[in-house]
């Protein structure tokens, strides 16, 4: 493994790059869809006859359900993929997720809507899960955060190029309407099937070209000893908090912000969307370049304290700026410090979890799933309460928990292979 110019460079196997490349495609798939939801809701749901109040409360409903959806599923997935191996459930979570997609462009109702995003939920968290664990099978684990990072970036730099092109492809002009029973395509139905064919144009090299990470003989082996759910909770404990601390503060800030802006800032709805873009821009990017960079030379716990530090910093910072580059640049420094704290945790949790990390990233994916659920719910009520609030307390928050970790005893360094202590003493669990 080499730095240089900042950027860590190893010689990543060829699986692996196959791997990201499907995360990248399926995050195109989930942002392209971002952009255009509401409009495809209040489409339908005023068709119906709902009012204005009804149709926002189905999109935050069709976005809870997405979340609670791989909040439920990604446990089960990963003690799935522990016993059958990576590769059966990356291929039905792209297919599920293709099926998902499709779904949701012809739904004319939206019972078949919710239908839709509770089985792209499900396939996401099988992408999410899995692909962790294929990254802790494929690397030694002096690599893992490389890999964890790069990882990372395929899933933001997805997310970021998913609603630039949503903003090319839904167009009320392109006068496409087309009725078949109970389903409809028109010019909302664009970006969901554009979606869709990416993920099943990806699926033939999948099934193809990516090798499965755990041998047969040895999956059947440890499936019969796998640990049970306490005694994985029990040894992942410490750093689940930290993942569903780490989701609740971003979410939290991604749902708070933008009626922080336009009400507080007066900023348009355009320059609200530069804040989001360049916040995963720089946890992409950075993501593959410091992360990787401070993997080896900065212990795993020391670079989670400061990824919080960055974190609530920036969330701090947000309420003493507010010109649009200052602005932007404090949203890049927490921004920052998640690209920092992503890849760290998701590998303590894969180096804790030994044979299991199908089951341990599983926990992984529903803590942060729960902290997705919690983040913009929390958001609003503080922000009904004061503006401000949301930010000051995520803030102290985030700073509270970069001291502790900072703090923390440990008597070994937590970047060497079967690290047990986090918080606390470093005993066996």
């Amino acid at each position: 493994m080499q730095a240089s110019a900042g950027i860590v460079v190893f010689d990543m196997p060829r699986r692996l790059l196959l791997l990201f490349f499907l995360l990248f495609v399926a995050m195109i798939g989930f942002g392209i869809t971002l952009p255009v939801l509401p409009f495809f809701v209040e489409r339908l749901a005023l068709d119906e006859g709902a009012s204005t109040g009804t149709v926002a409360f189905h999109v935050g409903g069709l976005t809870s359900a997405y979340a609670l959806t791989q909040l439920a599923c990604a446990p089960l997935w990963g003690w799935w993929a522990d016993q059958r191996g990576r590769k059966p459930l990356l291929i039905v979570g792209l297919g599920g997720f293709a099926v998902a997609q499709a779904a949701f462009g012809l739904g004319t109702s939206l019972p078949l809507l919710y239908g839709a995003r509770l089985v792209g939920g499900a396939s996401s968290a099988a992408l999410l899960t899995t692909s962790a664990a294929y990254v802790a099978d494929t690397l030694p684990v002096g690599q893992r955060v490389v890999g964890m990072a790069w990882r990372g970036t395929a899933l933001n730099l997805g997310v970021v190029a998913g609603p630039l092109l949503s903003g090319l492809l839904a167009r009320r002009d392109w006068h496409v309407d087309m009725e078949l029973r109970h389903f409809v395509f028109d010019g909302f139905s664009i970006p969901f099937f554009a979606a869709a064919g990416m993920a099943v144009a990806v699926l033939p090299l999948v099934i193809a070209w990516l090798p499965e990470s755990r041998h047969a003989e040895t999956t059947t082996q440890e499936a019969r000893s796998i640990v049970s759910w306490r005694g994985m909770v029990g040894r992942l404990g410490d750093v689940l908090v930290l993942v569903l601390a780490s989701q609740a503060f971003l979410a939290l800030f991604e749902a708070a912000f933008a009626l922080y802006a336009g009400q507080e800032l007066d900023f348009s709805l355009g320059q609200v969307g530069y804040v989001f873009v360049v916040c995963g821009l720089v946890m992409a990017v950075f993501q593959g370049g410091v992360a990787g960079w401070m993997a080896g030379r900065v212990r795993t716990r020391h670079q989670v304290a400061v990824g919080f530090g960055l974190l609530g910093m920036g969330l701090g910072g947000l309420l003493l700026v507010e010109s649009v580059p200052i602005v932007l640049g404090t949203v890049g420094v927490l921004a920052l410090g998640m690209a920092l704290i992503d890849p760290s945790l998701l590998t303590l949790v894969a180096n804790r979890s030994g044979s299991s990390a199908g089951v341990g990233l599983g926990l992984q994916n529903m803590a942060s799933s729960l902290g997705q659920v919690i983040g913009p719910v929390l958001g609003g009520v503080l922000y009904a309460w004061r503006p401000g609030l949301p930010f000051q307390v995520a803030a102290a928050g985030a700073l509270t928990l970069a001291a502790i970790v900072w703090q923390a005893p440990s008597a070994s360094s937590l970047h060497r292979a079967g690290s047990t202590g986090f918080i606390g003493s470093s005993r066996s669990r």
